[in-house]
């Protein structure tokens, strides 16, 4: 009876675990090492595909929902008296000098600046900023003749005043009302119409935004270190990717709702981001968006593919080095995770080295 012997050869057998990193669930690699009684060779090795150890630096980032939007809604109040006899729609567009809104069949125009005239202005009153203001948008719209827009108002300006009223078919007094304008920072879109034609027009008349779509952001208070305004961040809207840079920061917490309106408990405050490429939202007016922060950045560290990690059975990590067919293990310490990549450091570890990558 022949005798035959056993020769017991170590194999190395691979299963998938997941692994949940920062920017979303990937895969590492758990290695077990186990014995086989199998006579047969071990056949050649597959090929590979590999992944270069690159020396960079790794932004790591926080993902925060939002809503594509036209932004903070103003309120517009009629402070003249007389009958509502027309409105704009939602939606409308208006810029400096065209009618908001009628009284008594006669235009109430947009004019541009941000301190609200809060008194009557006719030839003799006190110098003032509000002075400036009128003299500024008079100018802009081709009224001028009153020299550089300053704070003192002449008969030059009654002048331009009359030429302006006689434009909108006003009567031609030369003192410029407090409620003969809507003042808006800018160009205006119609959010809403609450006035009704033939109401009054002392009384809420509409809510309007800004022109430009962005992206709204209710970010924890805990958080508000990742938005600094005029930072840049990614904005991701109706599956396209582009950047965006932050307008506004919140100084008042809110009740704490997220993105979808739910409580969470937690206080938040607004974040609103400009888009830098408008076009990449198409003809949305509103969406569901991603606005991604970078919370810090890891300079001049070693990265590799999260698929090159390997989780050793005994604890740890692991790459698979790949030299010229050769391959063998590096204990590795993994850092941040961003973008599919993670920062990794070892003992042997180098930039330019080929790992072995499974996904």
């Amino acid at each position: 009876m022949n005798q035959h012997r056993t020769r017991r050869r170590t194999r190395w057998f691979i299963a998938a675990a997941a692994a949940i990193v920062v920017l979303g669930t990937t895969s590492v690699v758990i290695m077990t090492q186990v014995a086989s009684g199998s006579p047969s060779a071990t056949p050649p090795p597959k090929p590979v595909a590999t992944a270069e150890v690159v020396k960079t630096d790794l932004s790591e980032e926080q993902d925060v929902d939002g809503q594509l939007g036209y932004g903070k809604e103003n309120p517009v109040a009629g402070r003249k008296n007389g009958t509502i006899t027309a409105l704009p729609s939602t939606g409308d567009t208006i810029g400096r000098g065209k009618p908001v809104y009628h009284v008594d069949a006669k235009p109430v125009p947009l004019f541009y600046g941000n301190l609200p005239f809060y008194r009557d202005l006719s030839d003799g009153v006190d110098k003032g900023p509000d002075v400036k203001e009128l003299e500024e948008n008079l100018q802009a719209l081709g009224f001028g003749g009153f020299g550089a827009p300053d704070e003192k108002f002449t008969a030059a300006t009654a002048a331009a005043v009359k030429r302006w009223q006689k434009s909108l078919g006003l009567e031609q007094t030369g003192t410029f009302g407090q409620g003969d304008v809507v003042l808006a920072p800018g160009e205006i879109r119609v959010a809403s119409v609450s006035a009704q034609l033939g109401g009054p027009a002392a009384g809420d008349v509409l809510k309007y935004s800004g022109t430009g779509r962005v992206v709204e952001v209710k970010l924890d208070v805990a958080k508000q270190s990742l938005a600094a305004r005029g930072a840049k961040v990614n904005v991701v809207v109706n599956g396209r990717t582009s950047t965006g840079t932050v307008a506004e920061v919140g100084r008042a917490a809110e009740n704490g709702k997220d993105a979808q309106g739910q409580d969470d408990g937690k206080p938040k405050i607004v974040v609103r981001v400009t888009l830098d490429d408008p076009g990449v939202a198409g003809s949305l007016d509103t969406a569901p968006a991603t606005v991604r922060f970078t919370k810090s950045v890891h300079k001049g560290v070693f990265t590799v593919p999260v698929g090159a990690l390997l989780a050793l059975a005994e604890g740890g990590y692991a790459v698979e080095v790949d030299e010229n067919g050769q391959r063998r293990l590096i204990g590795v310490k993994t850092g941040s995770f961003s973008g599919g990549k993670v920062e990794v450091s070892g003992d042997g570890l180098r930039e330019g080295m080929r790992v072995v990558v499974t996904s």
